[in-house]
């Protein structure tokens, strides 16, 4: 009877009530390890915003497998975020009133920090081909890079985030500490939207991009367990 119970204890730790949610730990995990590996193989350092557009041919032409990598990485990470933005929408559907309204938020967050990394992935990918050869294209591809994968990509972020802090403070899907954690770094990850007209201060961008995987990675391990997970 032991062994029988310590069997269904096993297997109950061992079932996960929402797979799906484990995507927010993948989004961080691709996207750091594409972007770490890209530019341990480049010879190049990553053109800055405002760079010379010759600078920016050598880098994602010379070192155009190391920035494929990178890409892919981009690619992988839009994916699983659009996963996990599904969990948050299912989440945010179990809060009761003004469920809709939040419901609504983790969608149009999650659709937006998706597609807008997954177009920035591409036109870095863009970069490394034919497109990449001609000045003028290759200097708004490279201005699309960081306009979309960076405030646009950053606002979707902030709008999702928002409102796993809230569905998960809400349902008590998620302590506190994270709930608190995950509305801060929605506010910062808001600040993003500030480079589109004062490009000086990008560095707002990584500042909430990489406590946004943390936090996407913790709440993605609590939700898929769910919510009575210790």
């Amino acid at each position: 009877m032991r062994a029988t119970s310590k069997g269904v204890a096993v297997a109950k730790a061992a079932r996960l009530d929402d797979p799906g949610a484990l995507g927010g730990v993948l989004t961080g995990v691709s996207f750091v390890g594409g972007l770490a590996t890209g530019l341990s193989l480049a010879d190049a350092p990553f053109p800055r915003p405002g760079a010379d557009v010759k600078d920016v041919q050598r880098f994602f032409q010379d070192d155009a497998g190391p920035e494929r990598i990178n890409a892919g990485g981009q690619l992988l990470s839009a994916a699983s975020l659009a996963v996990f933005s599904a969990s948050v929408a299912r989440l945010a559907g179990r809060t009761g009133e003004g469920a809709r309204a939040l419901q609504a938020m983790a969608i149009a967050g999650g659709a937006l920090a998706s597609l807008s990394l997954a177009a920035s992935a591409t036109a870095a990918a863009a970069l490394t081909t034919g497109p990449g050869r001609d000045k003028d294209r290759a200097r708004s591809l490279h201005r699309f890079v960081f306009a979309v994968g960076g405030p646009v990509h950053g606002a979707g972020l902030a709008l999702l985030l928002g409102a796993l802090g809230l569905a998960g403070r809400r349902t008590g899907a998620l302590p506190r500490p994270l709930t608190t954690a995950a509305l801060a770094t929605a506010g910062v990850d808001a600040l993003a939207l500030v480079v589109l007209a004062v490009p000086k201060a990008a560095l707002v961008v990584p500042a909430g991009r990489f406590p946004t995987f943390v936090v996407l990675g913790i709440s993605g391990v609590r939700l898929a367990r769910g919510a009575g997970a210790g």
